[in-house]
Order: structure tokens, then sequence, then C-alpha cells
């Protein structure tokens, strides 16, 4: 039974997070003591730093030795789930496109976008700093180690393919780009000239156009001696055609000048295999799959061994990872007040998030949980899990590489207030 003392504490853990999201936004909306590349800069330090050192703290002290196989067994098949049935439906909503060869606008978001968000908002909750006030009254301490084992394979496994499909998406783009600015530079048609002042790229050009510059003059060197080269021999060929009659020699030779001279074919664009091979490199050399991993090999030493972090070192962790959570969530207020309304998403998807999070999540959680063969208090509290709101660090993410930023942050700042009596009611259903 849930207590009055368990609901102060569950207040206890939900004040802070609103006091830092509230000064956030008052310093941006009406204080305007930070501007908008500071407030990314706060949020590339959380990410780049605070939320690393938090992973690794996490997952160094978690003894592997003693996770719940079920527990661990049923989150990994929710999640996996999830996310193939989300991967599923933005294959099946990209065939039309292909099928009809349509292009789609840059402003409109590619159904990966819409996998990642949905995923982070679905199936990544706020376990620590929610779930152990809230489920330790609900069902004592035991849930504690519980929800801490849950949060090391998020941040082990889940978080790392968030961050994957993050930088496949943007390996995507940047390859995109490249082969349209290549695209403009090489006329599809062989015997087509294309003057050089209609090659280099306007002033008021895309970035991409911009950030290519070096490859589009390079490309100019080329061709315009081509060109040259292919006017003088037409030159050359008409005189000898006056200066010798029924000469077919000089005409040869300008024929294959000119065939040389053709402007090479537009290249192919990258395959899938290699632009996610790119992203996987790029996900390789962040913070957080360093961390990751070493707090995971670390722990697996010091509870094998029985040794200890150097107070040194610990304090100095403890001094950084402090940091993650409010830099967080004050950036998640900077954010809001930097847009024109309070849900920056709209009340449609922001209610669709909240199905999202509060009622399918769950739902698989069960599912997914009778399907290992959990049952008792371990069920109840894998199911209370799921429905805790959305954990800040998939904000930070989605700010970090802007996409869905303002549904991530609308899916913490209201799943915080809706997750107290949305997880009774579970508790109470799950109790009958």
């Amino acid at each position: 039974m849930i207590t009055g003392s368990a609901v102060y504490h569950v207040v206890e853990a939900m004040a802070p997070l609103y006091t830092a999201a509230a000064l956030g936004f008052a310093s941006v909306r009406w204080l305007k003591a930070f501007s908008a590349e500071q407030c990314a800069g706060i949020n590339h330090f959380v990410a780049i730093y605070a939320v690393p050192v938090l992973i690794f703290q996490m997952v160094s002290t978690n003894n592997p030795y003693a996770m719940n196989g079920r527990l661990v067994a049923a989150d990994t098949l929710q999640k996996a789930v999830m996310l193939i049935g989300l991967m599923a439906w933005a294959a099946w909503e990209s065939r039309p496109s292909r099928r009809r060869g349509s292009k789609v606008s840059a402003s409109s978001a590619s159904p990966l976008q819409w996998v990642v968000t949905a995923f982070s908002v679905s199936a990544l909750p706020n376990t620590i700093i929610m779930g152990v006030p809230l489920l330790g009254g609900m069902y004592g301490p035991v849930s504690k180690e519980l929800m801490k084992q849950i949060v090391v394979m998020q941040f082990c496994v889940w978080y790392n393919v968030v961050i994957f499909i993050y930088e496949y998406m943007a390996a995507r783009r940047a390859a995109t780009a490249l082969d349209g600015v290549s695209a403009k530079i090489s006329p599809g048609s062989p015997g087509a000239e294309t003057p050089p002042e209609k090659i280099a790229p306007s002033a008021n050009g895309s970035a991409a156009e911009r950030a290519h510059e070096v490859t589009v003059n390079i490309e100019i060197t080329e061709i315009v001696p081509a060109s040259t080269a292919q006017k003088g021999v037409t030159d050359d060929s008409t005189t000898t055609a006056f200066a010798e009659e029924g000469s077919t020699g000089e005409d040869a030779k300008a024929a294959a000048a000119k065939e040389e001279a053709a402007p090479p074919a537009p290249k192919t664009a990258p395959s899938v295999g290699h632009i996610a091979l790119k992203a996987g490199k790029k996900v390789l050399k962040i913070p957080n799959t360093y961390a990751s991993f070493l707090g995971l090999i670390w722990s697996l030493i010091a509870f094998k061994c029985g040794i200890k972090m150097p107070k040194i070192i610990d304090d100095s962790l403890f001094t950084i990872q402090t940091t993650a959570v409010g830099l967080s969530m004050f950036a998640s207020g900077t954010f809001i007040a930097r847009q024109s309304r309070f849900v920056p998403c709209g009340y449609t998807i922001a209610s669709m998030s909240m199905v999202l999070k509060f009622l399918i999540g769950p739902v698989v959680m069960l599912l997914a949980s009778l399907a290992i063969g959990m049952h008792g208090t371990l069920l109840h509290i894998a199911v209370v899990q799921a429905a805790l709101p959305l954990a800040v660090t998939s904000f930070v993410y989605a700010e970090e590489y802007k996409v869905h930023a303002d549904i991530m942050s609308t899916g913490v700042i209201l799943g915080i207030f809706i997750s107290l009596p949305v997880t009774t009611v579970y508790y109470i259903l799950l109790g009958l």
C-alpha cells in the first residue's frame, strides 16, 4: 500500500527537477541571461561530460553477477519488440514514396526520426530519479536494485542503439547532400557543356554546398581545361578543313577529343551498409560508449576481486555526475523558453506521446513479462517501472542531434506530472 510518507518521498524527488527546469525557463524567457548558442553549449556539456560520467558511475557500481535474469530478459524483450515494430512501420511507410519516386522535402520528418522518438518515449523510463522513491514506497527496498539493473541495461545497450540511429540519420543526410552537390557539378548528359559560372555555388547556396566548396573547385579545375582543349581542337580541325580539302584525320582527332572532354557520370549514392558502417565508427568514438563499456569492465573486475574505486577518483567523478540531472532539466527549461508556446510539439502530438508512454509501453512490458514467465511482485515492478516518465537523458540526445527535441521536452515535463497518478492506478490494478 502507498503511504503518505511514500508520496512525500516522490514529491521530494520531483521538486528539484522542476526547480531546475523553472530556473532554466526563467533565465531565458524573462531574464535573458543565456543566448541560444549558450543554451546549446550547456546541453553539449551534459551530453559529452556529465551523462557519460553518470553512466560510468551507474554501471560500475552495479553487481553484474547478481542481476535478475528474468527481469532483464523481460525488459530486453519489451524494448526489442517496440523497436522491431517501429522499424517495420518505418519500412512500410517508406515503400510508397520509393514506389512513386517522390522526393521527400527537407522539412518533413523521415520515418527513422519517428522511430527513435517513439522508442525513446515508450521504452526508456526515468527509473532512477522517479522510480527508486516511487517503487520503494510501493514494493519496499528490493525495488531499488532492480531499478538499477534496468538502468544499466539502458545505458549499456539501448542508449547506444538510439545514438546509432541518430548517427545513421546524420550520415545519410550528409551523403545525400554530397550526392546533390555532385549531381549539380556533373550533368547527366555526356555531351552537355556546363559553364564554370553555373557550376560554382552561389553565395546563398545551402550549407551542404558551402561545406563541399573544395570539391566543387577541384571539379571546375578539371572541367575547364578539357573544354578549352576541345575548343582548340575544333578550331584546328576547321582550319585544316579549309587548307586541305578531303582531310579526315583532324576530324577524327576532334571527335576523340570531344568524347574525352565529356564530363563524368554522376556518382551513385552510398549504400545502406556503407552509411551504417560510418555511423557505427562514429558511435565508437562517443564518450557514452566508452563510459558504458569501461563501467562494465570495472564492475566485472571489482565485484569478482572485491576491490573498490580509489576515493580520489570516485570523488572526482561524483563532482561531475551530480550535474547531469540538474543541468539536463535546466536545458529542458531553456528549450521550452525559446519556443513560441509552452507545449512546443502541439497538444495532439503531446497526447499521442503520453499514450505511448503510459499505455502502450506498460502493456507491451506486461505481455513480455508474462511470456518470460514472471509473476508476483517482480511482475508488478516490471510493469509499474514501464509507466514511469520519460528519462531526461532522451531529451539531451534529441536536442544534441536536433531531432524532435520539442516532443522530448514535453514528454519530460508533462510525464513527471502525470506519472504519479498513472503508476498508482497500475499499482491498484495489478494488486487486484
